[in-house]
């Protein structure tokens, strides 16, 4: 393709940013309007994109929309960039949460111009993180992440803002260094930064600088923290409980997808023997990874915190359906994570409402607002029951192929004990979600919230986008699928 999609696609929230932070006298209305201009069209050619997509046969392992230039010829680094069934639908996830983090953001009033120069800023380095083919390129778009993510928790977060913010900042750095000495020991090793590159050719016909597995795991441990993955998970319940609603959706819903990306690009990319070697153990992690936060989220009495542990939960789904190493369980891995994006991100935008509307977090607190709030309750119990992973949501759909493909998986010793381990995640699941949304909107009506307000009309426009996309995804995941796949077979061939 001619046309630049991908680069109009991660540069355009960019040009916002600038326009918004630089463009004087701007007013606040103005400033919304720009940002909602400038991730409404990266939507759009991504929606295009998506339709364009070529999704036959001879498409399986090929680049589309692809773009490559030379950026610093003595280290042979590329800007490159194009999508796969594995990667596009996390950009289309990216583009639509974009739109979406601009429209819960409208009524923010703190340092308005900051504050969307900032979420322009960190769409567009989520964008380049799923586009980008060039090693150096995908680690900039990584580190670039940390510093709108940092302001915007520590600036307009609440509670422990700053320590969430620096405890966020931290892990991630921790995992950037990893992610980096596997990078260069990559490029030591076989002279490129072409992902594509050394895939194509596999790292065993190198002679490695380091033992292939010590670049598995250094590239695995960055990734493991963005996941995030037991025990390098902690950061994540102290930055999803203190951001802001908007940031906490993009965090939810697509920076964590950052880490599950990476694994099935690279990890299993680049490293397939490697990850066949060692996926019975990775396997083991990912079901604790999915009991242990579903167990912890029982506990929580924090409206926000306890929809981020079981984001942990969800997320070893994504862990467990990569290691299982079979085509369907990548297939389910890859929608689990588009999924996730779109239920947890309904879940804590309307987690916001909730919290905005009555000033209260403390689930104690809290009861009986169905009679207060009738419009958010339903739309909070549809995103639960995704959640949950009730037919005809895309959660079910998602876990359903996780389950299905990490089952017959045939390369992983003990996979089926693991998967029926998995499946109590389930279980646990239904009960803390049901819990919520009884303890929230059910049982006796409390007097004390006789003034509060349902969701506005703009409130009801960006949660019926998400409630539309879930629907869609449960009831016809072929939608998706049909793409996916052509991304995760040359996965499961190597």
């Amino acid at each position: 393709m001619d046309f630049p999609y991908l680069s109009l696609i991660i540069f355009l929230p960019i040009a916002g940013a600038i326009l918004i932070a630089f463009i004087p006298d701007l007013s606040q209305r103005m400033v919304r309007w720009i940002a909602a201009v400038f991730t409404s069209v990266p939507l759009l050619l991504a929606l295009i994109m998506f339709v364009s997509f070529d999704r036959s046969s001879a498409a399986v392992g090929v680049m589309q929309f692809e773009e490559k230039v030379s950026w610093i010829a003595t280290i042979n680094a590329n800007y490159h960039l194009g999508v796969d069934g594995l990667n596009l639908p996390l950009v289309l996830l990216m583009a639509f949460l974009g739109l979406m983090v601009v429209l819960i953001s409208w009524k923010i009033d703190l340092r308005v111009r900051e504050y969307f120069a900032w979420l322009l800023l960190l769409e567009a380095s989520i964008l380049g993180v799923f586009c980008a083919l060039d090693l150096l390129l995908f680690f900039l778009f990584w580190e670039i992440e940390v510093i709108p993510m940092y302001f915007l928790i520590s600036i307009w977060g609440s509670g422990r803002k700053e320590y969430s913010a620096i405890k966020y900042v931290i892990f991630t750095l921790f995992g950037s260094a990893m992610m980096l000495t596997g990078i260069l020991s990559l490029y030591f090793t076989t002279g490129s930064l072409s992902m594509l590159d050394i895939a194509g050719a596999g790292i065993g016909s190198f002679r490695a600088v380091i033992p292939v597995a010590a670049m598995f795991f250094f590239l695995l441990g960055g990734f493991a923290v963005k996941l995030p993955v037991f025990p390098l998970h902690t950061w994540l319940p102290d930055a999803h409980t203190d951001a802001p609603t908007a940031v906490s959706v993009v965090l939810a819903g697509a920076l964590l997808k950052m880490g599950g990306y990476g694994m099935i690009r690279i990890c299993l990319g680049i490293f397939p023997e490697v990850a066949l070697r060692f996926a019975s153990l990775l396997a083991i992690f990912a079901v604790f990874t999915v009991l242990y936060g579903a167990a912890v989220t029982l506990r929580q009495t924090d409206l926000k915190r306890l929809i981020a542990y079981s984001s942990i939960s969800h997320m070893g789904y994504v862990f467990l359906g990569i290691f299982a190493l079979t085509q369907v369980s990548l297939t389910g891995a890859t929608l689990q994570m588009f999924s996730h994006g779109v239920i947890t991100g309904l879940l804590f935008a309307v987690a916001g409402l909730v919290m905005h509307n009555t000033e209260e977090r403390n689930l104690s607190k809290l009861g009986g607002l169905a009679r207060q709030m009738p419009v958010v309750a339903i739309i909070f119990s549809v995103g639960g029951l995704g959640a949950l992973g009730l037919p005809s949501t895309s959660g079910f759909a998602a876990e359903f192929l996780v389950f299905l493909g990490s089952f017959t998986s045939t390369m992983v010793v003990g996979i089926k004990v693991l998967t029926i381990l998995a499946v109590l995640g389930v279980v646990l699941t239904a009960g803390y979600i049901l819990w919520l949304v009884q303890r929230v909107f059910y049982g006796p009506v409390l007097e004390e919230f006789n003034w509060v307000s349902d969701a506005d009309i703009l409130e009801k426009v960006y949660a019926g986008c998400f409630i539309a996309v879930i629907m869609l995804v449960g009831i016809y995941p072929a939608i998706l699928t049909d793409v996916i796949k052509l991304g995760v077979l040359p996965m499961v061939g190597g």
